[in-house]
């Protein structure tokens, strides 16, 4: 009972942690990348630690390279001049600083080896934060289009609002023209009174005509009537 109710509420919590990183999932890729560019920086510094200790080391190297090649020089001098006792001298200084010299060999291979090391993860680095920033900004248009979509349905651009407005567009527009429909009742009333039939029969020559035509008009105009 107690586990089943620990795996409901671990659902839950999952459910709720996935709806808050998808609800601020622009916000969390900015800063993933800014703790990841940070990273960069602090490795870019640790390289540079590293360099500047590569050149010391090959300056001290060069130097101590130069100081045998000199006491050796200077102690087959002191053999050629029968002076051994400055020789042997000089041949412990020298063994001294060839010790000297493997160990900082060495030092030197360790740093090298370091530095390609973390410069080529510095490469990577790099390439992939390029990458997230790549996908930062096509995220940014994804969410600036569900953002838009999201608001135009707030605001009713809906397929149902579309379909509403289209049905009231129709109505407004199927509707008797309020005109007609005066002079067809006007009709209606003439037809009731009986007046219509006379100006039916005026028109057809029957009688004296009841109201003037456009003929009528036309004639008197060529006449010169007024």
């Amino acid at each position: 009972m107690f586990k089943t109710l620990a795996t409901l509420i671990h659902g839950q919590n999952a459910r709720a942690e996935d709806r808050v990183r998808d609800a601020f999932a622009i916000e969390l890729i900015d800063q993933k990348i800014r703790e990841s560019e940070a990273s960069l920086r602090a490795a870019k510094g640790t390289l540079a630690s590293l360099i500047q200790r590569q050149r010391s080391e090959e300056k001290q190297l060069a130097a101590l390279k130069t100081r045998i090649n000199d006491l050796t020089k200077r102690a087959k001098e002191a053999l050629d001049n029968k002076r051994e006792d400055m020789a042997e001298e000089a041949a412990r200084a020298i063994a001294t600083m060839e010790n000297e010299l493997t160990a900082r060999e060495e030092t030197l291979n360790r740093l090298d080896q370091k530095v390609m090391r973390l410069r080529s993860s510095i490469e990577n680095g790099n390439r992939r934060i390029i990458d997230l920033k790549q996908g930062a900004i096509q995220a940014r248009a994804v969410r600036r289009e569900q953002n838009m979509q999201v608001h135009m349905s707030a605001n009713g651009l809906q397929q149902g609002a579309v379909e509403e407005a289209e049905e009231l567009i129709s109505r407004v527009l199927g509707k008797d023209d309020p005109f007609e429909r005066s002079e067809i009742l006007v009709d209606i009333n003439r037809d009731l009174s009986g007046n219509n039939i006379a100006d039916r029969m005026a028109d057809a020559g029957f009688g004296d005509a009841t109201r003037s035509t456009a003929g009528d008009v036309l004639a008197r105009l060529k006449s010169g009537e007024k």
